[in-house]
């Protein structure tokens, strides 16, 4: 299977994440004002939801167009079911 195109751009955002996640922790600890923390949580899920729109591209881009080119009915209707599941979550 061919790599994923946004494959370098998920994993420099989840290490950034997993630096914004330390800074929060630090913030708890050091009983940083609350609004403070909370405006790092709220960057941290738009963040985050960056990250899940990146991989839901890929999966377009790759299992699904795996599945549509494979002329299988039922891989097709699994990755469509698949990619709106994810859609669905993405949501919330």
């Amino acid at each position: 299977m061919q790599e994923k195109k946004n494959k370098a751009a998920i994993l420099k955002r989840l290490a950034r994440l997993e630096g914004q996640l330390r800074g929060i922790t630090k913030m708890v600890e050091t009983d940083r004002y609350c609004v403070d923390v909370l405006m790092q949580t709220a960057a941290v899920r738009s963040a985050l939801r960056a990250v899940e729109r990146l991989i839901i591209a890929d999966h377009a881009d790759h299992c699904m167009e795996k599945a549509i080119l494979s002329g299988d009915p039922d891989e097709q209707r699994a990755k469509f079911g698949e990619l709106v599941a994810l859609l669905e979550r993405a949501r919330d």
